[in-house]
């Protein structure tokens, strides 16, 4: 037999199909070799794999491969091409990465780089590794990887929640949905965990510490199916798509897939709930759709109500839902299950009549389409508790008396028009007029009114035209044929008709709707201030539901206000009610699951990433068609789009209004601090002189003593605007070496003993403190700094501490003061740039010390922290002063000689 039309691939998707397949001829293919866990074998299998196809002539390199110690990994790696690593400074630290120009330069065809979510060093051109093999297979390069499921970005909370570890290195999912090839990996828990203890995954001490943490049974056992499932996951699009792409239209039972008929049946929500009861039975996806044929598009608001209320029901327990419009219910219903592989289909037993014996029953029509689908029968509940409008058949319309008199007065009409050609044309010719007339009543009123048409205008043609006339008895037996052929050729002609006029108006809708879309689009696009956008999406909107709009933004500081609606915006807006959609990014009012008497709906306007507003529409009660939700749903989201579009346009005018802002201000301070350094230097000098010479009277010398020591104190200012303004552009190279701690607190101090003169300070420095690697210049500085602060805002007299202390991995610095203690939430705010804890007058300094102190702190690897001195932990009102708090760590110091005893001291 001949192929049908209906089987023939879609001509529009296969061009699609062919232009990816030309576009993804012109890119490198990536091959994932995707595991549970670190140790099921993920690289050695890559290696044993490479190794095959090198040994074929291929040409294969490997970029990077991380054997983690594992002797039979590094086995598999020699006889391979190396890439050579590039080295890369990280904190003085020569770190090897993956040289991604070399690949690049290098163009093998095949190259391997393990460990896709690796992040690179800082300085590398891309913070991730994945972003690196994007460009090589953008290249056209071929490549090779490795990765396991706690790394994926969906997964990631998952993951966590099951071992109680946070992944910091993820990846998107697009990647494994995108790759040409996944190889899943796998080994039992129970032979991982073997070779955690052998050694054979990690050094002996961090497999014990694994073992007992991360690498416990249970959660290898959830990683395990976590990987297989999302394993499975991109196998079933895999089919998809090939089924799709060879319009492959009988269902493949490969999986449990189910497919729930929803409609005005009474039985529609009890179907709706053994399917979900089913579906968590066997684990399966399922699905809930309703097919809106042209009867279905005249039942009472009451009825589409019900249908819509099961729709919802279904979303809410998991089904994947959908609104269909086609003229036959079972043949929009096989195509769908065809297309998305759905194996068994659910119905709600029918209520059998005797005139239901004259049609055929959904089930019937679906039985005789899908013979390789399994049909489903629920049971309908029971009569005691059904509504009325659930008593209405399947698939049967509401009457319309109104209708039909319409249709009665066209056939009246017909027969006055065919009076003056009685005694013209033959009767046969006539009954043309009359199959015209039921084709026209069908094409305006639909299906129904062309069958009542079609019997009527036989009557009347039998009573008007056939003889004897004015009777309705037939003296010609041929004329009985005329009739049959007539009442025939009426009926189909209404019926084809009434279909077409169905699809005429969906099209029209449709291109309506894409027309408005369209619309809309190009003038949000084209909106650059909010007002515009506002005023723009309101009367869209309004336009697209006839019915008032207003688009609350929120504030700065996410606060949503309701504004006074002018007489053409709805009526009063609740804020509450829009605060709550904004937050929870679900709709709430008329017709929502949320607030459902409210007068308005609320509708949220956001994006996956966040909200940007909330839609308020005045609707009449019983607006949420299927297709009005969606349609709502569009417009919010192309608004949303457009909102997201300014609100990136003003952070990136911000930022390059704060760059240029930070960078005029960093050359100011570059260019005023070096015009007042030599100044300086010269007074001080100077100052120095006058004080030297001993003949100077009281007078003289404390003048002189007081511009060296203002000198003084500018100079410290600029040398700190300085040093600001080097750490800024990150023009400070750090000169580390190993250092004593005490010789560079000794060095501060003696720095600033004028400034101590009034303050006693006290030092608790253990003895074996070890050697820290640092800029001794540079630490030097923040100690001053410190010092210096804690100097200025304590009493004179009072005690300065400084104290240090040898933590697991770092050594911490304490300087504490006996002054007011810092004010309140200023911790953290008082390391920025020029800001000071207090505005006092009487206290100089612009604010410059404490961020300098950050800088540097930070620049060694460090960290540095301000805090309140309190007498009682729990009593925090009783301040006792200050403590800064800056750390850096420790490293592996060089071992120190010991000296002999014919060479120590006699």
């Amino acid at each position: 037999m001949p192929r049908q039309d209906s089987e023939r691939p879609d001509p529009d998707h296969l061009l699609r199909h062919v232009k990816q397949q030309e576009a993804r001829a012109l890119r490198g293919k990536l091959k994932i070799f995707f595991g549970a866990a670190a140790g099921v074998g993920k690289t050695y299998a890559m290696l044993e794999a490479a190794r095959q196809l090198r040994l074929q002539g291929l040409d294969v390199v490997v970029g990077i491969v991380e054997t983690h110690g594992r002797a039979e990994t590094a086995a598999l790696v020699e006889g391979l091409e190396l890439l050579p690593a590039k080295e890369l400074e990280y904190f003085g630290r020569q770190l090897h990465e993956f040289d991604l120009d070399g690949a690049l330069a290098r163009r093998p065809g095949l190259l391997l780089v393990d460990e896709l979510a690796h992040s690179n060093v800082p300085g590398s051109r891309h913070p991730k590794r994945w972003q690196d093999i994007e460009e090589l297979i953008a290249a056209g390069i071929d490549v090779w990887t490795t990765v396991n499921v706690q790394h994926l970005e969906s997964l990631n909370d998952i993951v966590g929640g099951i071992t109680g570890v946070k992944v910091g290195e993820t990846l998107p999912d697009r990647l494994l949905d995108e790759a040409d090839e996944i190889v899943l990996v796998d080994l039992p828990p129970d032979e991982l965990l073997k070779r955690l203890r052998e050694g054979k995954v990690y050094l002996p001490q961090q497999a014990a510490r694994a073992i007992h943490n991360f690498f416990r049974k249970g959660n290898l056992i959830a990683l395990r199916e976590l990987a297989l499932r999302r394993t499975a996951e991109r196998v079933d699009d895999e089919m998809k798509t090939y089924r799709t792409s060879q319009a492959i239209r009988p269902v493949w039972k490969a999986s449990e897939a189910l497919l729930a008929a929803v409609g005005p049946a009474p039985a529609s929500e009890a179907v709706v709930r053994a399917a979900a009861r089913l579906a968590a039975q066997l684990d399966a996806a399922w699905h809930a759709v309703y097919v809106e044929t042209p009867s279905l598009r005249r039942l009472s608001k009451e009825e589409r109500e019900a249908i819509l209320a099961t729709l919802d029901l279904a979303e809410e327990l998991g089904a994947e839902t959908a609104t269909l419009s086609g003229p036959d219910a079972a043949a929009s219903l096989a195509e769908y299950a065809r297309r998305h592989n759905l194996g068994r289909i659910l119905l709600g037993r029918e209520t059998r009549t005797w005139l239901s014996s004259f049609r055929h029953s959904l089930g019937d029509r679906l039985e005789r389409l899908t013979p390789e689908i399994d049909l489903l029968l629920v049971a309908v509940p029971d009569k005691s508790g059904r509504t009325e409008a659930a008593k209405i058949p399947f698939l049967s319309p509401p009457r319309r008396p109104k209708r039909y008199f319409h249709t009665f007065l066209a056939s009246i009409a017909t027969t006055a028009a065919a009076a003056p050609l009685a005694n013209l044309v033959d009767p046969a010719n006539v009954a043309m007029l009359y199959v015209l007339s039921a084709a026209l009543v069908g094409r305006r009123y639909g299906k129904k009114p062309a069958i009542f048409a079609s019997v009527i205008n036989v009557l009347l043609f039998n009573y008007f035209f056939v003889p004897p006339i004015l009777t309705l008895a037939v003296k010609d037996a041929e004329y009985l044929l005329t009739f049959v052929v007539m009442l025939i050729a009426s009926l189909l002609a209404g019926h084809v008709t009434a279909g077409l006029r169905f699809q005429v108006r969906v099209a029209q809708h449709r291109e309506l709707r894409a027309r408005r879309l369209y619309e809309m689009a190009r003038e949000l696009s084209s909106a650059m201030r909010r007002g515009q956008l506002i005023e723009i999406s309101e009367r869209q909107v309004g336009q697209a539901f006839e019915a008032p709009v207003a688009l609350l933004v929120p504030d700065a500081e996410g606060r949503i206000a309701a504004p006074s609606p002018p007489p053409e915006k709805p009526r009063p807006i609740d804020p509450s009610i829009a605060q709550w959609v904004y937050d929870h990014r679900e709709p709430a009012g008329l017709g929502a699951d949320t607030l459902p008497g409210s007068p308005l709906l609320y509708w949220p306007v956001a994006t996956p990433i966040r909200g940007f507003g909330v839609l308020a529409i005045e609707l009449p009660a019983g607006w949420r068609t299927p297709e009005q939700k969606r349609w709502l749903e569009a417009l919010a989201a192309l608004i949303a789009l457009a909102l997201e579009r300014l609100h990136h346009v003003e952070v990136a005018r911000e930022a390059t209004v704060h760059m240029e802002s930070e960078q005029l201000r960093n050359s100011l301070l570059g260019a005023l601090s070096h015009d007042l350094r030599t100044p300086l230097t010269v007074l001080v000098g100077l100052a120095e002189s006058l004080l030297m010479e001993g003949e100077q009277e009281g007078d003289r010398r404390e003048t002189a003593r007081a511009l060296r020591d203002e000198a003084l104190r500018t100079s410290i200012l600029v040398d700190n605007l300085l040093d600001m303004v080097r750490l800024d552009a990150g023009r400070v190279e750090l000169d580390k070496d190993w250092h004593p701690l005490e010789e560079v607190v000794g060095s501060a101090l003696r720095s600033r003993e004028l400034l101590l003169a009034d303050h006693p300070v006290r030092t608790d420095l253990p003895e074996g403190l070890p050697l820290v690697e640092f800029d001794a210049l540079l630490i030097e500085r923040v100690l001053c700094n410190l010092v210096e602060n804690a100097a200025k805002y304590s009493p004179p007299g009072s005690l300065i501490h400084i104290a240090a202390r040898e933590l697991d991995d770092r050594i911490e610095v304490a300087v504490e003061d006996e002054g007011p203690g810092l004010p309140p939430g200023s911790e953290e705010r008082l390391f920025e740039k020029f800001v000071r804890g207090r505005k006092e007058d009487a206290i100089t300094g612009v604010g410059l010390g404490l961020a300098i102190c950050r800088a540097i702190a930070r620049a060694h690897g460090g960290e540095i922290r301000a805090e309140n001195l309190v007498a009682d932990a729990k009593d925090s009102q009783k301040v006792l002063g200050a403590r800064f708090v800056f750390s850096l760590p420790l490293g592996s110091p060089p071992p120190v000689a010991a000296e002999s005893p014919a060479e120590g001291p006699q």
